[in-house]
């Protein structure tokens, strides 16, 4: 039985930073937003283990950033067979991010029935993989979700595809504070853009994201922080020429 949930409308939920470690995580998030997080905890079902902060603005009224690292030496709950989340378990990514540092990976849609919203995606011969229930202890009680997540764990479209939550009765933003941190626009851009945009549109997410053609596919999410401006690419190519 999962937690009874509160309907909200298909929003952007939160951005996905990749770490090799969470202290590096940490560190990277003081050094490029100015802000130190504090609030998070672990997957027992993946063997993962993060740290949270608000990010909501005007444009985004309910959304966070997570950084994500493996936990090590934590057991995954999951199949031995079955990756986890995010392609963390990708050996080229894990590379990149080893060798150019925490890196924004990923986007997550919050949509107020997964089931559904997979049946919409299906529709367009997308298998955004099956829709599990996870949780995670926190000091304000215990949070419940379901989650898509593919046995093979591809973020698909180069992670432009969003994976897919639906909360239970508790949202991470329901008790996180304000930030200093707020993300202005989230931008994703692919070569098969039709097909992104349809994606996006089917799931009720279109108007809150901008998508773009483009030869190297990836996301960049504009922030305001307290250093200024501030924009996250998901290309390290785009990092080497900024």
């Amino acid at each position: 039985m999962t937690a009874s949930t509160t309907q909200h409308a298909p929003c952007v939920d939160h951005l996905v930073v990749l770490a090799a470690d969470l202290a590096s995580g940490v560190e990277w998030c003081a050094r490029a937003l100015g802000i130190t997080p504090t609030a998070g905890g672990e997957h027992p079902l993946m063997g993962t283990h993060n740290r949270i902060f608000n990010v909501s603005s005007p444009a985004h009224p309910r959304a966070y950033l997570e950084i994500i690292a493996i936990n090590p030496g934590a057991p995954k709950a999951i199949s031995t067979d079955a990756r986890r989340w995010f392609d963390m378990d990708d050996a080229n990514l894990q590379t990149q991010v080893a060798q150019h540092g925490p890196q924004l990976i990923h986007w997550v849609a919050s949509v107020p029935d997964v089931a559904a919203a997979c049946t919409t995606l299906s529709a367009l011969d997308m298998d955004r993989g099956a829709v599990i229930t996870a949780s995670r202890p926190t000091p304000h009680g215990l949070l419940q979700w379901q989650i898509t997540v593919r046995d093979d764990g591809l973020r698909l479209m180069d992670g432009c595809l969003p994976t897919l939550i639906q909360w239970g009765a508790v949202h991470p933003c329901d008790s996180l504070p304000a930030s200093g941190v707020q993300l202005e626009q989230l931008a994703l851009q692919h070569p098969q853009v039709s097909t992104l945009q349809a994606a996006c549109d089917a799931i009720g997410v279109g108007p809150q994201v901008a998508v773009a053609a483009g030869n190297a596919p990836g996301l960049t999410a504009h922030l305001s922080t307290p250093l200024g401006p501030v924009t996250l690419w998901s290309s390290t190519e785009k990092k080497a020429a900024a």
